[in-house]
């Protein structure tokens, strides 16, 4: 059963380019980091800062982007799902439903959230509790 969870913090460094996203529990104490590039450290940091709504690009960004071809396509984002880690990498999916259909389209977890946090409101992250009891303090 997959376990909701909430971006509870972004650490951005520019030095090493080693940049963190932690997801916490919604409902529970369970956290843990994954490790992501600068562009969507810099999209999801801006977006729960709200400052894209400050600094308009004159184009859509990629996040933005996906999010606008879901809608014109007459979907709806409903979810993320992170669904698998395998060799120190995690898979994720971003759930969009269709005309009653529910679509699972394979996504970096990173490109999933930065997705999740382009949405009004912020779409749901899910983990598969595997993930949980393997990653998770």
């Amino acid at each position: 059963m997959p376990v909701q969870m909430m971006l509870a913090r972004i650490v951005l460094n520019e030095i090493t380019n080693r940049n963190l996203i932690f997801l916490r529990e919604v409902d529970g104490d369970r956290q843990f980091p994954i490790e992501i590039g600068m562009c969507e450290a810099k999209s999801i940091d801006q977006r729960v800062k709200k400052l894209h709504k400050t600094l308009v690009p004159p184009r859509p960004l990629t996040h933005d982007l996906i999010v606008q071809i879901v809608q014109q396509m007459g979907g709806k984002l409903e979810s993320i799902l992170i669904t698998e880690l395998r060799s120190d990498t995690f898979f994720a999916l971003i759930r969009v439903r269709r005309d009653g259909e529910l679509l699972e389209l394979d996504a970096r977890p990173s490109d999933a959230i930065a997705v999740a946090v382009s949405c009004t409101p912020a779409l749901p992250i899910f983990v598969a509790e595997e993930i949980l009891d393997a990653v998770a303090n």
